[in-house]
């Protein structure tokens, strides 16, 4: 299977390189950067150093993809729109673009969160790939919106939720480690600014709300509904930790706790745990850890999920989503364990 990542020169192509190079299907893997054509792998991400000579092209995208099973996009957002018309009509078997720019399919909503979109007319070919929830469904998938890193750890923590009595949208707190900014250095990421500090941002609007609103409308039926997420930077590098928390109408937390079992009973990278999970124990690897537990009146209901920002809510997705589209083993390329201590 020819794959091809573009863009792969930040963290996430890195992850998705380490994943995929590893991948027992992938047979011919192009990684293709403006910025490090000519450099081996190595050079860019040190994880890669025993790869071998393979070398960043310098190829355009819609160049590169032309014959490629599947083309991961790995850009900085609004930059997959520009190039996803050349890409399309190149005629790769499968996209899966790791970036904002086609999760959302409502254009209001869309709009009031990242202004009018400049590739419309091509949104309706992707499906949302949140692997663990979609699970089957993905399958023959030719595009697909890979979530994400807070959408993903506040869906995996709401999605037991949709059925339950709320009294209002539920909340959730989460703090993300440094490298979820991205590989270009930021006032916010650089390391006297973040160690030893934690700090609020994008309070009453972080893009990912955007996403996550979609969903949980189609999940809960409630049209106009808004689950409310607040981000927070904190002084490590991997890794997000988030807290939700909903009241109920009736004392129904031990059902959602239940919904919650049966919703990712066979799901092989979520895993309910009976006490509040640790960040480290997920960092490396593509789980998810969520913890769930209910006030003695049952009228309240908290939801922690951890996972890694670059593998569960980047990368490990994506590649788990691209198992689901093609019908491989979900679990291909993805067994690595979580690395502790950290």
């Amino acid at each position: 299977m020819r794959v091809v990542v573009i863009g792969a020169a930040g963290y996430v192509g890195g992850e998705l390189l380490r994943l995929l190079v590893q991948h027992p299907e992938v047979t011919d893997l192009e990684a293709t950067s403006r910025s490090q054509a000519g450099k081996t792998l190595g050079e860019v991400h040190p994880a890669l150093a025993r790869v071998g000579s393979a070398r960043f092209s310098g190829e355009s995208p819609a160049e590169a993809s032309r014959g490629a099973d599947v083309v991961f996009l790995s850009l900085e957002h609004g930059e997959s729109s520009k190039l996803m018309g050349d890409i399309v009509d190149a005629g790769p078997g499968l996209v899966i673009d790791l970036a904002a720019d086609f999760r959302i399919h409502d254009g209001r909503l869309h709009e009031r969160y990242y202004g009018a979109h400049p590739a419309a007319a091509l949104v309706h070919r992707f499906r949302y790939g949140l692997a663990d929830v979609a699970g089957t469904a993905l399958r023959g998938a030719t595009a697909i919106a890979a979530p994400g890193c807070f959408a993903t750890a506040t869906q995996l923590a709401l999605y037991p939720l949709r059925n339950a009595p709320l009294v209002s949208e539920p909340a959730a707190v989460g703090i993300t480690g440094s490298s979820g900014a991205g590989v270009h250095p930021k006032p916010t990421t650089h390391h006297p600014a973040r160690a030893h500090n934690v700090f609020a941002y994008s309070v009453l609007g972080h893009r990912h709300e955007a996403e996550v609103a979609e969903q949980w409308r189609a999940w809960s039926g409630r049209a106009d509904a808004v689950p409310r997420l607040l981000t927070h930077s904190g002084p490590f590098v991997r890794g997000i930790y988030l807290t939700l928390h909903a009241h109920l109408s009736e004392p129904a937390g031990q059902a959602v706790i239940e919904q919650a079992a049966a919703d990712y009973r066979d799901r092989p990278f979520v895993r309910l745990v009976g006490s509040p999970p640790e960040l480290t124990h997920v960092v490396g690897s593509n789980d998810a850890l969520v913890y769930l537990t209910t006030s003695p009146d049952r009228r309240e209901v908290v939801v922690i999920s951890a996972i890694d920002n670059l593998v569960k809510g980047a990368g490990g997705q994506a590649v788990q989503a691209m198992n689901l589209a093609l019908g491989l083993p979900e679990t291909a390329g993805l067994g690595g364990l979580a690395a502790y201590p950290i």
